[in-house]
Formats: C-alpha cells, sequence, structure tokens
C-alpha cells in the first residue's frame, strides 16, 4: 500500500508545478506582448517625428506616465483579489486638493504628501470593510463612494483652485526635475512598483490574494484570512490614489473640483490591458504599470503624428475590450489544459 501511494503523490507535485508554470508563462507572453506594442509604436513615431524621442521627449512620456503607474498599481493589487476599485480617480482629487490646500497655508511639502496618503488611506478602509465586512459587491461599493468622494470634493473645493504660485517652488520643482532625462517623480513610482511587486511575490499575504482572486472558497478553506486580504489590498489602493494625488499636484501645480474625474476608468483599461486577469488571480503589477504606459505613451503619440487627441478615448475602449477578449481566450485555454492535466492524474492513479 505504501509503495503504491509514494508515486502517487510524486506525479501529482509535478503535474500542479506544470499547470502554474502553464499560467505564469501565458501571462509574462501577454506582458512582452505589451513591450513590443510599446516598442514598436514608440519606434515608428519617432521614424515619422525626429524629435519625438529627445531627451526632453523621453522625460515627458515617463512624467505623464508616472501618476497612471502609481494609481494603476493599487488597482492591480485590487483586482488580483477579484474586486474593482471605481473610486480612486475621485480619491486623487480630494487629496490633491488636501495637499495643495495644506502647503498654501505654509505647510511642510512632506506632511502634504503624507497627509494624502492618510487620506487616501481612510478611503481604502471605507472601501476595504464595506467589500470584505459587509460582503456588498465591490463595484457597486465603490460607484458609491466614487460620488461621495466627488460630493465632498465638489462642496470643499467649490470654485477654488489651486496653482502653482501658490506652492512652495521646491515641490514644484521636484514636480519637474530629475536625474538626466529621468524625473525624480519616476524614479519614485518605480520605487513603490518594485516594493509592491516583490511584496506579492514574496510574502505569503501577497501571495494570499492570488489564492484569493483564483477561487474565494478554496482560499477561505485553505485558511486564507480573506476579509484581511482584501482590506489591505483596498488601504494599499486607497494609499497609491493619496500619493498619486500630491504628485498629480507637483507635476500640474493646478487642482480643482474637476481634478480626477473619469480617471478610474483610463486606470482599469491600464490594468486590464497590462494582462490583469479581471476575474481575479492572475497579472502582475509590473503588466499593469507596462498598460499604464502603453495608453499614456499613445496619448503622446497621437499629436506627434498628426493625429486628433480625441481619438485617445476611442482606442484605450478598442485595446480595453481585446484585452478582455484576449483574457477570455486564455481562460479557456488555462481551463482546457489544467482538465488534461487533472485526466492524467486520475489515469496515474489507477495505474
Amino acid at each position: 500500500m505504501t509503495m503504491t501511494a509514494q508515486p502517487v503523490r510524486n506525479q501529482t507535485a509535478p503535474q500542479s508545478t506544470a499547470s502554474r508554470r502553464f499560467i505564469d508563462k501565458v501571462f509574462k507572453a501577454r506582458e512582452l506582448a505589451v513591450v513590443a506594442v510599446l516598442v514598436v509604436m514608440l519606434g515608428a513615431t519617432q521614424i515619422y517625428n525626429g524629435e519625438f524621442l529627445s531627451e526632453q521627449g523621453i522625460t515627458d512620456l515617463m512624467l505623464n506616465a508616472t501618476i497612471l503607474v502609481l494609481v494603476a498599481v493599487g488597482q492591480a493589487a485590487v483586482v488580483i483579489t477579484k474586486n474593482v476599485d471605481l473610486s480612486v480617480g475621485s480619491v486623487l482629487g480630494i487629496s490633491a486638493f488636501a495637499a495643495g490646500n495644506y502647503l498654501r497655508d505654509g505647510g511642510n511639502p512632506l506632511v502634504a504628501v503624507l497627509l494624502a496618503v492618510a487620506l487616501g488611506v481612510v478611503f481604502g478602509i471605507l472601501n476595504g470593510a464595506l467589500v470584505s465586512l459587509g460582503k456588498v459587491p465591490a463595484l457597486v461599493v465603490t460607484l458609491g463612494t466614487l460620488y461621495i468622494v466627488r460630493g465632498i470634493d465638489s462642496i470643499w473645493v467649490g470654485s477654488k483652485q489651486i496653482t502653482a504660485d501658490a506652492l512652495p517652488n521646491s515641490f514644484v520643482d521636484f514636480g519637474h526635475d530629475g536625474i538626466w532625462v529621468v524625473p525624480y517623480l519616476a524614479i519614485l513610482a518605480l520605487v513603490v512598483l518594485l516594493a509592491v511587486g516583490y511584496y506579492l511575490r514574496s510574502y505569503r499575504s501577497g501571495r494570499d490574494m492570488y489564492a484569493l482572486g483564483s477561487s474565494p472558497e478554496a482560499a477561505n478553506l485553505a485558511g486564507v484570512p480573506v476579509r484581511k486580504r482584501i482590506m489591505t489590498a483596498y488601504v494599499l489602493c486607497g494609499a497609491l490614489a493619496g500619493l498619486a494625488g500630491a504628485l498629480y499636484l507637483a507635476r500640474f501645480g493646478n487642482v480643482d473640483s474637476a481634478t480626477g474625474n473619469g480617471y478610474e476608468l483610463t486606470v482599469v483599461s491600464a490594468v486590464v490591458v497590462g494582462g490583469v486577469a479581471f476575474t481575479g488571480g492572475a497579472g502582475t503589477v509590473y503588466g499593469a504599470a507596462l498598460g499604464a504606459v502603453l495608453l499614456t505613451s499613445i496619448n503622446s503619440v497621437l499629436p506627434a503624428v498628426g493625429v486628433s487627441s480625441v481619438w485617445v478615448t476611442a482606442i484605450n475602449g478598442i485595446l480595453l475590450l481585446l484585452a478582455i477578449a484576449v483574457d477570455r481566450i486564455l481562460a479557456l485555454r488555462v481551463a482546457a489544459v489544467l482538465r488534461k492535466k487533472a485526466a492524467q492524474m486520475r489515469s496515474a492513479r489507477h495505474d
């Protein structure tokens, strides 16, 4: 009996490992495809317009992507858990105004950034509590908080506007300066990206988010603290949206009640285009960041080749639909492979 059971265990482990490797390869291929499209698009634009990838052009591309990358990283963590946060645009807007209002009154720039992050965390906790404890669908919860935060922002801000001349010079300079062609904002976004990516892959709590997104029921049975992990994802998302709000203020030096309007749809598009499965449990924050870079680059490429920027929204929608279609096709292929491997395992047990 013992001699028969041992080979079964030896065969089961490799099959499971092979399945995980296959899934990882599929989504890494998605990320490589985004990189390929990005390289071809930028290369073709440079051929058409020789000034596009000048030093200032490269700097502008990085600056344009920074804010979206930060918010997309937080959104990716939420989507991986099979949820979504539609309130990120509103959180970005109110956090930017809170930081600007504090700085306008003579506040310290570092404290202003921390204030924006803390405000994002508060709204992250609210979303996380309603989704995890109240068990309300994430789409409904975050759509509601989107309007709540936007309403608070509109009442608070009103017709007021914060401009660069009301901000400390050091804060505004940080939003534009850098090391050679690399802006400080891009360096900060890269540090955040690497930190979150490392956390999701190297810590058990991070890996639990993937397990939760793959199958909430199985994760619960396996002892994963589901509510805690969902809360962590939303707090992280809120914190990064708050940080993005502060950096938005430094980058553009201008905030009003309309800041962040509609931003949530661009963020979701970046995450899905970057290979994070909207059904949860697959993809990486690196892919989400690549998706953000791709979408912001399209926004820069179109004017450079003489195409009206009004096409940006339509192109983003087309990319989103294509990404969802690819996700569906890949999901069916992965399911077929897993069924085949399960059949092989059952056959091996009978043998």
